[in-house]
């Protein structure tokens, strides 16, 4: 018989995160990060927004979601040489000092951005999940298009649906970027 004791193993905490983000894990606080702070870290799960020193969780995607995200990004790399075209998707982008916002997609032209892009991409586009709240989603539209962004398009991929956000947000047929020439229609992101 070992006299040792009982076996106790730790409790696993990540160590990939900054002090402040590992005090939010534990504790489920978001409120009072830097700005700093925010760009140096990286959090368990989906990535967070930052607005004015709060950390905002995103909902997590569904497979419609995440099949959605893939086509249009393949559409976008497929005219990426072509066209001078860079997307990407989930990358946290300042709209000003303390605000950071991260689009389900983006795509940038003529130029590549850099690692924390301030400069307006092209096209923003959202993915609405099912778990999101439509007025939270259209605010974020708003911010995008505020900002600069000239195409900013919200998916719909449970109802199959496309809407461009242009002094507000109205259902359109097909998405277009008419000095590129580029029309993305719902057969091209709906299988």
């Amino acid at each position: 018989m070992d006299d040792t004791g009982p076996t106790h193993r730790p409790t696993l905490i990540p160590t990939d995160v900054a002090p402040f983000a590992l005090f939010s894990f534990i504790m489920g606080v978001s409120a009072g990060v830097s700005v700093e702070e925010y760009l140096h870290s990286s959090f368990p799960g989906i990535d967070r927004e930052y607005r004015d020193g709060v950390l905002v969780e995103r909902s997590i995607p569904d497979y419609l979601h995440g099949k959605t995200q893939a086509l249009l990004i393949a559409l976008f790399m497929a005219l990426r040489k072509e066209l001078r075209l860079y997307p990407c998707t989930e990358t946290r982008m300042m709209l000003r000092p303390g605000r950071f916002l991260i689009p389900d997609v983006a795509v940038f032209h003529p130029d590549e951005p850099g690692l924390v892009p301030e400069t307006p991409p092209l096209i923003a586009i959202e993915i609405l999940s099912p778990d999101v709240r439509l007025s939270e989603v259209r605010e974020k539209l708003e911010e995008y298009r505020v900002w600069g962004v000239p195409h900013v398009w919200l998916v719909d991929p449970h109802s199959r649906r496309l809407y461009s956000c242009d002094e507000g947000l109205r259902e359109v047929s097909c998405f277009k970027v008419g000095e590129l020439a580029i029309e993305v229609t719902p057969d091209q992101i709906f299988e």
